[in-house]
């Protein structure tokens, strides 16, 4: 019996590990089980299983956690188990490595896009925007009684974090100078938002779920938001939504968002036979075709560029998505583990900012804070 940690709580999602897993394990001759948590309790199950030694064979963390499990000596180098990064394209490649060694293996990535309501955007006479400016004047245009133009997560978590970057890498700004003018700028345009009326004040408590809720509610026109809730979104069939990159501060800029997504990491058990068969375990569910079975399900896209490209072809109402993923950067490609200081400090910063302060200020102390690391 082999056993993989994981995060997938959601019936669904626990179903189609649960089904990839009984396929490797045919293909293997082994049994693997999954034990589920939610993804916020992961890394601190798996720091309480290595101090008691009963680590799993296989954890699947979210990418931004990581490189905190990696720095301390706890995880194994793919490339040793015979894994192989070839048709990975650079970038995820990144999304899965530490200091430049190999330690996950993402199945899918994802990141963000602008979701927008077709009937509403058609109604007004209005195209979908592709600039800031064009973002903004659209959103006052479509806010009318109980609608807001736009919907987004600004909440003290990595939700909002996630959909500030975007904004912030399309910007220029960088995640080591958080009171640099680029970022101040980006913090600035979410602040013109909420000013114009165009989004809510309520944004800085809501997640990314949230968000959905309101858009499918009718209470946005459009929203930022990920693959992710595609499923939900598909239960409405009155609802006709499209998808279209975020928008971008300049015309001809690229729009960068952040890479968002799991890998399945080897932890160091000290058991070499057992941390082999796991090394094959990852590669199968890693594989071509298994990666591009979970992404047909799932609405992610696939990391290996070959399932990547059939993926292309069977879904391509969200041509966007995957423009929006090839752009994509890892959240902790240039901090390792120091990125957990700075999302909690960019956290604090929305919170202050979207409720009055000065982007200046909040980001001048978050700037603080993530460099003492408290």
């Amino acid at each position: 019996m082999y056993t993989v940690l994981n995060s997938s709580t959601d019936e669904t999602y626990h179903r189609w590990d649960a089904e990839a897993m009984a396929r490797c394990g045919k293909q293997l001759g082994i049994t693997i089980e999954q034990q589920s948590v939610p993804a916020a309790q992961v890394m601190t199950k798996a720091l309480r299983m290595a101090s008691s030694r009963s680590l799993p064979d296989i954890v699947q963390f979210d990418a931004s956690e990581m490189p905190t499990f990696a720095e301390a000596g706890g995880l194994i180098d793919l490339t040793t188990l015979g894994l192989s990064t070839r048709d990975i394209p650079k970038g995820i490649v990144a999304f899965g490595s530490y200091k430049g060694t190999y330690y996950g293996a993402a199945r899918s990535v994802n990141t963000l896009a602008l979701f927008y309501n077709k009937d509403v955007l058609r109604q007004a006479g209005l195209p979908v925007p592709t600039t800031w400016d064009e973002l903004r004047a659209t959103a006052k245009k479509l806010t009318h009684g109980k609608r807001y133009g736009l919907a987004l997560s600004a909440g003290g978590a990595e939700d909002g974090v996630f959909q500030f970057l975007p904004f912030m890498w399309s910007n220029g700004g960088d995640e080591r100078t958080l009171d640099g003018p680029r970022v101040v700028e980006a913090l600035d345009f979410w602040k013109d938002l909420i000013k114009d009326g165009s989004l809510s004040k309520s944004t800085v408590s809501w997640t990314q779920a949230d968000v959905n809720d309101q858009f499918m509610a009718g209470n946005a026109a459009m929203m930022i938001n990920g693959p992710w809730q595609v499923e939900t979104l598909n239960t409405d069939k009155s609802l006709h939504w499209g998808i279209a990159p975020i928008p971008v501060p300049r015309a001809g800029a690229t729009s960068v968002g952040p890479l968002g997504g799991a890998v399945l990491t080897v932890p160091n058990t000290g058991d070499t036979e057992r941390e082999r068969m796991a090394g094959r375990i990852v590669a199968c569910l890693s594989s071509e075709k298994e990666q591009l079975t979970y992404a047909l399900n799932s609405w992610m896209v696939p990391a290996n560029e070959k399932a990547a490209a059939v993926w292309r072809r069977r879904m391509p109402e969200l041509q966007a998505l995957a423009g929006q993923v090839a752009a994509a950067r890892s959240r902790t490609a240039e901090l390792g583990a120091g990125w957990s200081s700075v999302s909690l400090a960019l956290q604090s910063a929305f919170q202050s900012a979207l409720t009055g302060e000065s982007s200046q200020a909040a980001l001048k102390r978050a700037q603080q804070r993530a460099t003492s690391g408290n």
